[in-house]
């Protein structure tokens, strides 16, 4: 199924001192995200330098700001193409077949010390049936387990004080989530993106778990349908793929998500029970 969206962010900032930006927050450009148009207005206009990230199709871009006020506007259409599969036939990938270029993705990171999980999540998750089951098993506790509580974490919270105080945002819903599967030899990775169905709206963070050689979606927070997420940017954690991560003095305002249904666009289903995946087979640690 295809479903097409209008989608957005809109940035302000009120810069102090000569500031350095990097942003990460265009619509990542894989081979399923179909027929993308996009608009990025930077106000008042400055010179930006762009990186795609090779394989995993990251986009960044960076501004040298001066002192007074930056608005930075992102506008897009794309068609999201989506992959579903019963989660009964997908396995876990034997460690000793784990392609190595996906191997950073299970080690521990700044944000998901897994190592320190391992006991933990083995006694809870390791006599399951291995697989896609296991993981949305992971899903399922994180959420009955860990309240969603705004404000019970900052930039700085590892999955190991999520878990001790029982609380966090999606992005901590995630890093407990990634931190679980690498404790049991499962590739894991941070996902930002536009999620439609999100309430408010806000960037959303979920995983992406490494299983019969196919990346697949995860949102222990159940706050949006899987396959309404449209991807951003990937990495080990939320150190590597910030919206925004700025170098100098500066405040930031309000930020402001949209994300649409185009029109003619047809509705999601809803909540599905498929295994769903945005990416083609990935032999190696991107796919398009």
């Amino acid at each position: 199924m295809t479903v097409r969206y209008t989608l957005g962010c809109d940035l302000s900032y009120d810069v102090k001192s000569p500031t350095v930006f990097i942003f990460n927050l265009e619509v990542a450009k894989l081979m399923r995200h179909h027929d993308l148009v996009e608009q990025l207005t930077i106000t008042p206009g400055h010179e930006r330098r762009a990186h795609v990230v090779p394989d995993i199709h990251n986009r960044y871009f960076s501004l040298y700001a001066q002192p007074g006020p930056l608005n930075v506007r992102y506008q897009a259409d794309v068609t999201l193409d989506v992959f579903r599969a019963d989660p009964n036939t997908i396995d876990e990938v034997p460690l000793n077949a784990i392609p190595l270029d996906i191997m950073p993705f299970l080690l521990p990171s700044r944000f998901v010390p897994s190592d320190r999980l391992s006991a933990f999540a083995e006694k809870e998750f390791g006599a399951m049936p291995k697989g896609h089951r296991r993981v949305t098993a992971i899903c399922n506790w994180i959420y009955d387990n860990i309240d969603y509580q705004r404000g019970s974490s900052n930039e700085q919270t590892t999955a190991t004080e999520s878990l001790i105080k029982r609380a966090g945002i999606c992005r901590d819903f995630s890093h407990i989530g990634i931190a679980f599967c690498r404790a049991l030899n499962i590739p894991a990775r941070f996902v930002s993106c536009y999620a439609y169905g999100l309430e408010p709206r806000d960037f959303h963070a979920v995983f992406e778990a490494y299983l019969d050689g196919r990346w697949w979606l995860f949102d222990a927070t159940r706050q949006a349908n899987l396959d309404g997420l449209v991807r951003i940017g990937v990495g080990r954690d939320a150190a590597e793929i910030a919206f925004a991560s700025p170098f100098g003095e500066m405040e930031a305002g309000p930020v402001l998500i949209t994300i649409e249904h185009a029109d003619g666009s047809p509705e999601l289903p809803g909540r599905t029970t498929d295994a769903i995946s945005t990416e083609q087979p990935a032999p190696n640690a991107g796919a398009n």
